[in-house]
C-alpha cells in the first residue's frame, strides 16, 4: 500500500471536482482527467500551475496554511477534511515509523466506564480502535463470541477495525454495515493523518488493505470524517433488532483514547438493552 502523503490526497480529491462544481464550462471538449486538470486547480487556487504541480509530487517542501486553506475551498473540503490536509502538510520528509509504547486506558476513564455499571453499554476504544476495556453489556452487545476479559490481554486486544472488516460474525451483526464502514474507514485515514509515524497503525491499514476488498476500495476514495455520533442498527443473536446511538467521550488526560457510549434509538431497542442487562447480571 502507498503511503498517503499531500500530493496523494489532493490528487484523489482533485479527480472528484468537476468543472462544473467550480463553475467552469468545458465548451464540450473531451477531457482526459476525471476531474479539474492541475492548472485549473492551481488558478482558481490563487497560485501557480507550477508550485501546485510539485504539491502533488510531493516536492514543494511545506505549504503555507493559506495556501491549504485556498486548496481546500477549491476542494469542497468540510472542516475535518481541511484538518486533515494541514496535518499532510506538516511533513516535510517521509516519516520514519516508530513503535509506541502499549496503550493503558486512565483511571478517570475507568471510574466513568464503571460509573455506568452493566446499564448502559460501553467501551474503551485506543487510537487504533483496539478494545482498551469495556463493560459487561458492551462486551455482549458486540462481542459476545469473544472472552469478555480479553482487553486486559495487550496480545489478545481485540481490535474493532478488524473485527468489522475481517470477522464474519461481527459482519453479520450490523445491518447498516456498509454506512458504518464508510465511517471506520473515513476515521482511520484521519487517525493516520494525525499519527504519521504510527507502526502499528500502519500495520493494521496495509493489513486490511490487503485483506479485505471493501476496506480496499473504500480507502482508495480519499474520504475523511470524524466519528463522534452516529446510530448502529444491529441484529444481536441473543435479543434480536436493536438500534442504538452511539455517541463519544474524548478524554482529556488521553486524547487519543475514547470512550464510546451507547443508547437505545426506540423503545424496543431500550426493551431489548434491559434484557441484554438481566442477561448479563444474570451471569454475573
Amino acid at each position: 500500500m502507498k503511503r498517503e502523503s499531500l500530493g496523494v490526497f489532493l490528487k484523489i480529491r482533485r479527480d472528484r471536482v468537476t468543472p462544473a462544481d467550480v463553475g467552469l464550462r468545458s465548451y464540450g471538449n473531451t477531457r482526459r482527467v476525471p476531474g479539474l486538470r492541475r492548472e485549473e486547480l492551481a488558478q482558481l487556487a490563487g497560485m501557480s500551475a507550477g508550485y501546485y504541480t510539485r504539491l502533488e509530487q510531493d516536492q514543494a517542501g511545506t505549504a503555507s496554511g493559506q495556501v491549504l486553506d485556498a486548496l481546500a475551498r477549491v476542494l469542497h473540503l468540510d472542516a475535518t477534511e481541511t484538518i486533515h490536509l494541514h496535518n499532510l502538510a506538516r511533513r516535510t520528509t517521509t516519516p520514519t515509523l516508530s513503535r509506541p509504547q502499549p496503550e493503558h486506558p486512565h483511571g478517570r476513564v475507568l471510574a466513568l466506564l464503571a460509573s455506568l455499571a452493566d446499564t448502559t453499554p460501553a467501551i474503551v476504544l485506543g487510537r487504533r480502535g483496539d478494545v482498551l476495556a469495556w463493560n459487561r453489556t458492551g462486551h455482549v452487545l458486540f462481542a459476545e463470541h469473544l472472552d469478555v476479559g480479553t482487553p486486559h490481554d495487550r496480545a489478545r486486544r481485540p481490535s474493532i477495525p478488524r473485527m468489522f472488516f475481517l470477522d464474519p460474525l461481527t459482519r453479520d451483526l450490523y445491518r447498516n454495515w456498509e454506512e458504518l464502514a464508510r465511517t471506520h474507514v473515513a476515521y482511520l485515514r484521519l487517525t493516520a493523518g494525525r499519527y504519521p509515524t504510527d507502526a502499528r497503525l500502519a500495520e493494521l491499514i496495509g493489513e486490511l488493505t490487503m485483506r479485505s476488498s471493501v476496506f480496499a476500495t473504500l480507502w482508495a476514495t480519499g474520504d475523511v470524517a470524524d466519528c463522534t455520533v452516529g446510530t448502529m442498527r444491529l441484529q444481536h443473536p441473543t435479543v434480536g433488532g436493536i438500534t442504538v446511538n452511539y455517541q463519544v467521550w474524548l478524554q482529556p488526560d488521553s486524547p487519543d483514547h475514547r470512550l464510546e457510549v451507547y443508547t437505545p434509538n426506540d423503545i424496543a431497542s431500550a426493551d431489548a438493552l434491559r434484557l441484554l442487562s438481566d442477561h448479563v447480571a444474570g451471569d454475573g
